[in-house]
């Protein structure tokens, strides 16, 4: 492994979990992450985070409460 101790593993999670690095720095951090159960937890901690974003990110406002909005925005623009 090169230069992947703790500090630069969790400085970069976020990069690394999104597939942002290159792949030579994403496999230090993965064997990084391999040795050190306090830099996997926070990986941990990052998927779950993450995960929960995208399952937010993809609700739907119930229709009426869509309809409530639209409606409202068009009081607003009407005056």
């Amino acid at each position: 492994m090169t230069d992947s101790g703790c500090e630069k593993a969790k400085a970069e999670l976020e990069e690394y979990l999104h597939h942002e690095l290159r792949s030579d720095e994403a496999a230090d951090i993965t064997e990084h992450l391999a040795n050190c159960p306090d830099c996997d937890g926070e990986r941990h901690v990052g998927v779950v985070l993450t995960q929960a974003v995208q399952r937010a990110c993809k609700e739907i406002a119930p229709e009426d409460l869509r309809d409530q909005v639209l409606a409202k925005l068009r009081l607003m623009q009407a005056h």
